[in-house]
């Protein structure tokens, strides 16, 4: 039996990750509510250390970084534009100058200025960090392929959580990541490690 492959390895595509000189940073919902809000995930804290060595580089190589943040209703339970918890957490505190994109649905491109923002840079490949990655990163990194763009995400720098199994049991957060990072990979992504894959670790 032979190893599987994917769809973007059948079609014979470059696989080396997004170059910087190309491509742009975005940020996805790298908001304290995933640290010590209404939906805190297992792993946000070292995945948070990854996005920030992801960001400093992106900045020492002169990327855009656009910084994409989730505003749930005023006053709601979870992602309150107006409470502590839809703050951008301290490791991906944006700089002067860097764009800051609110959405309401999953998808980034979504009802937002993100599609706008990224064309004005003349960017045609994206870096994609954030939280979850089977929800907003997932949907938004779908999106970014019917509009034309390559992307690289970078796994060590996304996390999401547990989730029920709709056929019994729990889905363990980390099996969700990797099936979703998997998912992705087939058709929709390069997916890489970590800093690493451009020769940074």
């Amino acid at each position: 039996m032979t190893a599987p492959r994917t769809l973007l390895q059948m079609a014979g595509a470059p696989l080396a990750p997004s170059p910087w000189a190309e491509a742009a940073l975005v940020i996805i919902d790298a908001q304290m509510e995933y640290v010590n809000g209404g939906l805190p995930l297992p792993d946000a804290k070292p995945a948070l250390a990854a996005l920030a060595r992801v960001l400093d580089l992106a900045r020492q190589q002169g990327a855009p970084v656009i910084h994409v943040v989730h505003h749930g209703r005023p006053g709601g339970a979870l992602f309150d534009p107006d409470g502590a918890f839809a703050r951008i957490a301290p490791e991906a505190a944006p700089k002067d100058g860097e764009p800051i994109i609110a959405k309401s649905l999953p998808n980034a491109f979504a009802k937002t200025t993100l599609q706008a923002t990224i064309a004005a840079t003349g960017r045609k490949e994206l870096v994609a960090v954030g939280f979850m990655t089977h929800m907003c990163v997932s949907a938004t990194v779908r999106a970014a392929l019917d509009l034309g763009y390559r992307t690289t995400i970078v796994a060590d720098a996304a996390a999401t959580r547990d989730l029920p199994d709709p056929l019994g049991g729990i889905a363990p957060a980390q099996t969700v990541h990797r099936a979703t990072l998997a998912a992705l990979a087939d058709r929709f992504a390069i997916v890489v490690r970590n800093a690493g894959a451009w020769g940074k670790s």
